[in-house]
C-alpha cells in the first residue's frame, strides 16, 4: 500500500471514532498523529489505531490533551561544572538496567565511558519498580524484538548473576486455566510456542501435576502452561551490581545529572548540556526510559513516542511465602491482556510474595502514587490464582511507570537522523530479562561506530566478577562466626526482620557506588524492608551512616543526595584510575 493510500485509510478510521478532532500524516518513516482530545485514553487509542506492525514506521503522538499542562521532568536542584568539557567516547543517558548493563559491557574495551542519571541513585524509576521476573518469553509473538531478546537474555541470567554476585532463582512460571473446554486450544498454543517460537521448555501440566508443584493454587485450575526457565531476581540489586562492575572496570557514573539540551550540527550531536556542565561525546546512548522520546527530540531524531503505563505491586510478609513457590497466574476470557503481562503472584528471591502489577495508561511519566483501587483490583484478580492471598499481609506497595511505545516493542537501533546516537527505548516488560542480551548488541553498535574513525582495543584488565556485600544470614554458622570474630560489627544486628548487621551496612558504605541515605542502604541490603518497615532499625541505620560519613545524624537523608557525586575515574581510559571524585 502506498503512503497516500495508507494515510487515507488511517484518517478514515480516525474520523469514524473522533471526527475531525485528530488526523494522521505520514512523513518518511513516521506516522504523525495531530489534533486535540480531552481524554488521555482516547489519545492512546487513536495513536494505537495507526500502528503498522511489521514495518519500520513508528507512530509519533502530537495530539494535545485539552486543558492539561504536561508535567515537566523532575531535575536535580544541584548545579556545578564538574562535567564541563568532558569528552567521553560514549555518553550513556539513563541509570536503569539498560544503561547500567550497557556501561558494563562497554568496559570490555579501552573506552572513556560516562553514564549520567538524573536521580540520586541507580534504578530509581522503572528498573527499581517492577516485579523482578525473568520471563521465559512464552507470551511474546514471533518476530518481535522482545521475543528475539527474551530468548537470548533468559539463557544468560545464570552466568550474569554468578559474575555479579546477585541472587537468582529459576523458580518456574505457571499459567493456569479454569475451563476444560479450553484445553485443545491451549495445547495447540503450547505446541506453537515450543516448536515455532522456540520457547522449548514450554509444557502443559495436568491438575495433578500442578498440585504436586504448587499445592496452594486455586483448586479450580484444571491445567496449566509451565515454563521452568522462568525465574526471579532483585531488579534494583542487579542494576546496582551492573553499575558497580562498570565502575570497577573504569566507567564513570554521575548521579544527580540531568540532560537538559543538545547542540546538533549536520546530523551529529556535538554537545550535551547538563546541570553539571556541557559534555562533548563521540557517541550518545539513549537509555532514558520514559524520557527516551524527549532525548530523541533534543537530538532531532524523534521518530517514536512513549505512552507511560502505570503498574502497582504489593509486597506480602514472608509468612505468606508458602502460598506460591514460583510465579503463577490464571488466564480467563474476561481478561484483556493485549498490552500487559497481566500480572501474577511471584515468590521473590528474598522470600516475600509480590502481587501484581496492573496496567493503567497515564500521561504522567513520574507519578508513582499508589491508589487503593489499584491494590483492590490486583488482589481481586490474583485471588483467582491463589485464594489464600490476604491484603492484611501487605507490608508495603509500590507503583512503577513503564515506557511503552505504541508498537509495544523495543527500539534498539542507531539514530535515523542523528548519526552518533543509539536508541535503547521502549524498554518495558520483559526489559529486565532482555537487558543482558540488549547490552551486547548496543556494545557492538557503539564499538563498530567508533572503529570507523579509529582503532579500538580490548581492555585486558576487564574483570566480569563483582563481589557484593557478604550476606551473613545466608552463611553456614562456622563461616559466620569466623567473620564475627574478625570483625565484631558483624555480630551487631541492626535490622531484626532481615537479620542485617552493622558490619554489612559499613561494607555497603565502602562499595564502588555509595548512596549514603536510608533508601540507598535499604536498596543494597534491605534494612527497613521487613515486617516493621524500618520502625526498629531506621534510627540505627541513621547513626551508622552518620558515624561513617562524619556528618550529624540530622543531615542523613531518607532519599536524594546531600551533594552531587561522581563515581569512577577522572582521567584516562579503559582500566584507568578508580579514584572517586566528590
Amino acid at each position: 500500500m502506498g503512503r497516500k493510500e495508507l494515510e487515507k485509510k488511517l484518517n478514515k478510521k480516525l474520523h469514524k471514532h473522533y471526527g475531525t478532532a485528530v488526523r494522521a500524516g505520514i512523513e518518511e518513516d513516521i506516522i504523525r498523529v495531530t489534533g486535540t482530545l480531552s481524554n488521555w485514553q482516547d489519545i492512546v487509542d487513536a495513536c494505537s489505531m495507526c500502528v503498522q506492525k511489521g514495518t519500520k514506521m513508528h507512530v509519533v503522538n502530537d495530539i494535545v490533551l485539552e486543558g492539561v499542562t504536561m508535567p515537566r521532568m523532575r531535575t536535580p536542584v544541584q548545579s556545578d561544572g564538574a562535567l564541563e568539557g568532558r569528552r567521553p567516547d560514549v555518553l550513556i543517558i539513563g541509570g536503569g538496567i539498560s544503561g547500567a548493563s550497557i556501561a558494563r559491557e562497554l568496559t570490555k574495551w579501552k573506552l572513556d565511558i560516562l553514564l549520567v542519571e538524573k536521580e540520586a541513585d541507580l534504578a530509581v524509576q522503572a528498573s527499581g519498580r517492577n516485579d523482578g521476573e525473568v520471563h521465559p518469553g512464552v507470551d511474546l509473538g514471533r518476530g518481535t524484538r522482545k521475543q528475539y531478546y527474551v530468548l537470548r537474555g533468559n539463557k544468560m541470567y545464570g552466568k550474569i548473576c554468578r559474575e555479579l554476585d546477585v541472587p537468582f532463582e529459576r523458580c518456574g512460571q505457571y499459567v493456569g486455566f479454569t475451563h476444560w473446554w479450553m484445553y485443545p486450544a491451549v495445547l495447540a498454543y503450547v505446541w506453537h510456542r515450543k516448536h515455532i517460537c522456540k520457547v522449548t521448555d514450554t509444557v502443559l501440566l495436568s491438575r495433578k501435576e500442578l498440585r504436586r508443584k504448587e499445592k496452594e493454587l486455586n483448586p479450580d485450575i484444571c491445567f496449566a502452561i509451565y515454563n521452568p526457565s522462568a525465574g526471579c531476581v532483585c531488579p534494583y540489586g542487579l542494576t546496582i551490581a551492573y553499575g558497580e562492575n562498570a565502575v570497577e572496570n573504569g566507567a564513570e557514573i554521575s548521579l544527580d545529572t540531568a540532560v537538559l539540551g543538545m547542540e546538533t550540527e549536520d546530523g551529529m550531536i556535538k554537545s550535551v548540556r547538563t546541570n553539571r556542565g556541557r559534555i562533548y561525546p563521540s557517541i550518545v546512548v539513549n537509555a532514558a526510559g520514559t524520557f527516551a522520546e524527549d532525548i530523541a527530540a533534543m537530538a532531532g531524531d524523534r521518530f517514536y513516542s512513549i505512552h507511560p503505563r502505570k503498574g502497582t505491586n504489593s509486597i506480602l510478609d514472608k509468612k505468606s511465602g508458602h502460598i506460591v513457590r514460583g510465579i503463577a497466574s490464571v488466564k480467563t476470557l474476561r481478561q484483556k491482556t493485549a498490552h500487559t503481562k497481566g500480572g501474577g503472584i511471584l515468590h521473590t528471591v528474598h522470600g516475600n510474595l509480590l502481587v501484581g502489577p496492573n496496567a493503567q495508561e497515564t500521561y504522567e511519566k513520574e507519578n508513582f502514587a499508589t491508589m487503593q483501587e489499584s491494590i483492590d483490583a490486583v488482589f481481586a484478580k490474583q485471588k483467582m490464582t491463589a485464594e489464600g492471598l490476604d491484603k492484611k499481609d501487605i507490608i508495603t506497595y509500590f507503583t512503577g511507570v513503564r515506557p511503552a511505545t505504541f508498537e509495544e516493542d523495543f527500539i534498539i537501533e542507531k539514530g535515523r537522523r542523528a548519526k552518533n546516537l543509539i536508541h535503547c527505548a521502549g524498554i518495558q516488560s520483559p526489559g529486565l530479562t532482555t537487558a543482558p542480551a540488549v547490552a551486547l548488541d548496543v556494545e557492538e553498535m557503539a564499538v563498530t561506530e567508533l572503529r570507523s574513525k579509529r582503532t579500538i582495543l580490548r581492555n585486558e584488565n576487564f574483570n566480569p566478577v563483582r563481589r557484593g556485600v557478604p550476606v551473613l544470614k545466608n552463611m553456614p554458622k562456622e563461616e559466620r562466626d569466623k567473620m564475627i570474630q574478625e570483625n565484631p560489627d558483624y555480630g551487631i544486628i541492626v535490622c531484626r526482620c532481615e537479620e542485617i548487621s552493622k558490619g554489612e551496612i559499613v561494607d555497603a558504605l565502602k562499595a564502588p557506588i555509595v548512596v549514603p541515605t536510608l533508601d540507598g542502604i535499604k536498596k543494597r541490603l534491605r534494612p527497613g524492608m521487613g515486617r516493621c518497615q524500618g520502625g526498629f532499625c531506621m534510627p540505627l541505620v541513621v547513626d551508622i551512616i552518620s558515624e561513617y560519613m562524619h556528618i550529624p545524624p540530622g543531615e542523613v537523608k531518607k532519599a536524594g543526595a546531600g551533594s552531587v557525586i561522581t563515581y569512577g575515574r577522572t582521567k584516562g581510559k579503559g582500566g584507568g584510575s578508580d579514584e572517586e571524585c566528590i
